[in-house]
């Protein structure tokens, strides 16, 4: 399943280390911005690896499901990398 996962972090160790969390599991499209393919087991991974990183005080974490039907539906203006599954994903 595709995830759009969003984070604003105030603190710059914080948000590096979350960055580098998810560089891990997907994609930067934006700097706060990741597509993530990932199936349950990968997603909860990857949430108590960055929930264990934020002040949930100040920092906020957000993720979206993506059906197939919204992935197929995405409109994509600028540069970018498209849509899709990543070639190798590191886990």
């Amino acid at each position: 399943m595709l995830y759009l996962i969003s984070y604003d972090v105030a603190d710059d160790r914080r948000r590096n280390q979350v960055a580098k969390i998810l560089l891990g599991y997907g994609s930067r499209v934006q700097w706060s911005v990741f597509e993530c393919e990932l199936d349950e087991q990968h997603l909860v991974r990857l949430q108590e690896r960055v929930l264990a990183e934020l002040s949930l005080a100040l920092d906020s974490l957000r993720i979206y499901r993506l059906c197939g039907a919204c992935r197929r539906n995405a409109l994509i203006f600028g540069a970018g990398p498209p849509l899709g599954p990543p070639d190798v994903v590191i886990v």
